[in-house]
Parts: structure tokens; C-alpha cells; sequence
């Protein structure tokens, strides 16, 4: 099972120190982290993603997923201009746990000139995680997939590529 957490911070630069926790905690084994990125909007609405090349590399399937989230979550404004075969993934998102609804409250959470960090945890120390995150504050959004659900839509965007 994974964790995706998503905090939403009205500073980015609040984000950025965030985002630098993160990864320390990462190397200090209280997380263990499938995918990291911190992502941008700016005052025009544009939104931009960075992502650290140790982390979201870890596997070609478990790269490609994590990227296929910050797209479900944060690129794709109407859903209805996507053609069949995404259409069937995005599907498969809706039920494991990252539906409308949730996607809704992460878009709310990342207006213009706002940021947020994007979380994907195997494993995580809950207290200590909490702890080392408290002083940035932020908004918190959290949900998971399943083993299962993360196998299958690998498996399925896979034979998307």
C-alpha cells in the first residue's frame, strides 16, 4: 500500500523547505518515498513540477504511475477531453480512493501562486513524519492505493506506452 499526501502551502517557499525536509527524512529512513515533487503555480496559472531524479526513478513502473498522478492531479482540468484509453485509467483512479472528489480538493488547494508537495510513501513513521513537517504548517490532503490498485494501473499504463 501506498500513501499519496499532498500539503499545500500558500509561500512557496515555505513549500521548498518542505520539499528539503522531506527528502532528509527520506535519508534518515522515516520515510520511504516512491515519488517526491513539488509543484508551482504561478501567479498566471501555470503550474510547474520539480522532482528529485533519486527518488522518481526508482522503477519504470512505479515512475510512470507517480507521473501519471501529478497529471490526473494537477494538468488536467476537464476530464472529458481525454480519449479512451486514459479515459479507462482514469477510471481505474476512481476507484481506488483518488476520485473526483479528492482531485477537487487538491485543485482548490493549489491556486495561483500557491505550491504544494506530493507525497508517494511505501512506508512512513506517522510521528515522525508529523513532527518534522509540523513547523512548515500547510495544508494536508491524504488518501492510498491498495498493492493491488497500484499493480493493476501500472500494469494497464504499461500497455498504454
Amino acid at each position: 500500500m501506498s500513501e499519496l499526501i499532498i500539503i499545500g502551502y500558500e509561500d512557496p517557499q515555505t513549500a521548498r523547505q518542505a520539499y528539503e525536509q522531506v527528502q532528509r527524512l527520506q535519508d534518515d529512513f522515516v520515510v520511504e518515498l516512491r515519488g517526491l515533487a513539488i509543484v508551482d503555480v504561478d501567479a498566471d496559472g501555470k503550474t510547474h513540477v520539480d522532482t528529485p531524479q533519486r527518488v522518481v526513478g526508482t522503477s519504470a513502473s512505479g515512475g510512470a504511475l507517480f507521473g501519471l498522478l501529478l497529471g490526473l492531479l494537477f494538468f488536467v482540468p476537464g476530464m472529458a477531453l481525454l480519449g479512451g484509453a486514459m479515459g479507462a485509467l482514469i477510471g481505474k483512479f476512481n476507484q481506488s480512493g483518488i476520485d473526483a472528489a479528492f482531485r477537487k480538493r487538491v485543485e482548490h488547494l493549489v491556486e495561483p501562486g500557491h505550491s504544494a508537495i506530493v507525497i508517494m510513501a511505501s512506508k512512513i513513521t506517522e510521528d515522525k513524519f508529523a513532527k518534522a513537517l509540523q513547523p512548515f504548517g500547510g495544508t494536508i490532503l491524504k488518501t492510498s492505493l491498495s498493492e493491488s490498485d497500484e499493480k493493476e494501473l501500472a500494469e494497464d499504463l504499461a500497455e498504454q506506452s
